[in-house]
This record gives C-alpha cells, structure tokens and sequence, in this order.
C-alpha cells in the first residue's frame, strides 16, 4: 500500500477534477489520504476560479482583440485624495490574452503581495510608462488636471505606442481611441496592471519622504489624511510635500500667513 506522503505526491500531479485518480484514492479509508485529497481539490478549484476571475477581467481586451487591436494601454492612477505628495499614474500595455496571476484592484490585492504582483506585471509587460505629478503642480492646476497630466505622461512613455486606451473613469484629450471605464482597475486587467504600478511606485516615494520628514507616518498612511498625520502637522507643522489647496493644510497655511 501506498504511503501517504506517496499518495500527497501523485495528487500533486493532478490538474482536473475530473481526474479518474481521485475515484481510485477516494477508496483509501485512511483520515490522512481523505484529508489530502479534499485539499487538492479545494486546490484545483481555486485554480478554476481564478482563472474564470481573470478571463472576465479580459472581456474589455477581448472585444478589441476581434476588432484587430491587440496593442492596448491600461491606464490607472494612485493618489487622489492625500494631503501630501505626488499623483501617480502609469500605463501599462500586456502581451494580449496574458493573465497574472492573483492581478487585481490594487486596493484589494494584500499588502504582503503588492511587490510579488509588481514584479509579476514587470515581467510580463511589453510597455511600461510611471507618470508623476508632484503637489507643486497640484496646487497649480487642481487635482484633477494634475491626474490627466500624470496618465499623459505615462502614455508618452509607451514603446510601442498603443493602439487603445483603456482608463479608470477618465478621458484624456489625446489623438488615441480609448474607452473609459467606471471602476476599470476591477473590470480590466490592463488598468489592473497600472493601478499596482502606480500604487507600489507611490508608496515607495512616500516611504522615502518618511525619512526626510518623519514625524507624519508617511511610510504607513502614504500620505492620506490619518489621525497619525494630523497629530504630525500639529506637532511639526506642514512640509514642503504637502498640498496646500487641501484642507486641512490650506487653513493651516493661511493662519500661519495671518500670525506672521
């Protein structure tokens, strides 16, 4: 008979559910081998969904794969809604059909696998563009322009240049045909793939501004509103990275204008 682990190695072998080798295992009443079995098909079943997941994440690539075009940037950007540092943006262009796994939203990936993902979309991308847009501009022309001006600068950096634009609720005056998508970063791969970009590439920026200026918890809040960066401009003031079209900043500005 069998041992064990011998049967845990056959298993292993196995990629369907369908597999006639589970039949011939099932009849093994040992608790040890039931065990391995119900967890290499609870395997193989998380297998299928994440494929099915990331298949239906392509539908929108899928529909201008038909048309001809297979050269398509997803467009995404990280840093909206902080009080402090850059908006980032990026584009990313993915060979077609090409799915990563455990690709999503950037907000629902898991911290611990941020970096793994990055790397993954590294690898596999056959264009990669990081558009930054620092809080001087910010505080220049609006968060908003900033934003487009951030995803332009990404797309500018694509070689090759894509025939497609797929973006995260955005249109952009560009002469690119490009679909605007209402929470595009968890309905695309492509716009997947530039929402990790821009966010690990944000977070490490703002952990590096967690040296010069600590005392705000950058490294942790990057940059948002939390009560650990509010107590920080209590305590130390604002920075030159901070946003002073923000509240609260522009009211600490402005005060800080009237006591001088």
């Amino acid at each position: 008979m069998a041992t064990i682990k011998e049967i845990k190695e056959e298993l292993a072998k196995i990629t369907e559910l369908e597999n006639p080798l589970f039949k011939k295992f099932e009849k093994d009443s040992r608790t040890g081998v039931q065990k391995e079995i119900k967890k290499r098909k609870k395997s193989i079943q998380a297998e299928i969904d994440e494929n099915l997941r990331l298949e239906a994440m392509l539908s929108y690539e899928k529909e201008l794969y038909v048309q001809g075009i297979s050269l398509i940037a997803g467009v995404d950007e990280v840093g909206r809604g902080p009080l402090a540092g850059p908006v980032v943006a990026a584009a990313v262009i993915l060979p077609k059909n090409r799915k990563i796994k455990g690709l999503n939203d950037s907000k629902k990936i898991p911290k611990k696998k941020h970096e793994e993902i990055f790397q993954a979309v590294k690898d596999n991308a056959l264009a990669i563009g990081i558009g930054i847009m620092d809080n001087q501009v910010i505080d220049q022309v609006n968060i908003y322009e900033a934003t487009k001006l951030a995803m332009k600068e990404a797309i500018s950096q694509l070689d090759p240049q894509p025939e497609h634009l797929l973006i995260d609720a955005m249109k952009l005056d560009l002469p690119i045909s490009q679909t605007s998508i209402i929470k595009g970063d968890a309905n695309s791969l492509s716009i997947a793939a530039a929402s990790i970009m821009a966010k690990v590439t944000r977070d490490k920026i703002m952990a590096n501004y967690d040296q010069e200026f600590p005392g705000y918890d950058f490294s942790q809040n990057a940059g948002y509103g939390t009560a650990k960066h509010l107590e920080g401009l209590e305590k130390h003031g604002v920075t030159p990275i901070h946003r002073t079209s923000f509240e609260p900043i522009k009211t600490i500005v402005s005060e800080a204008k009237k006591d001088n």
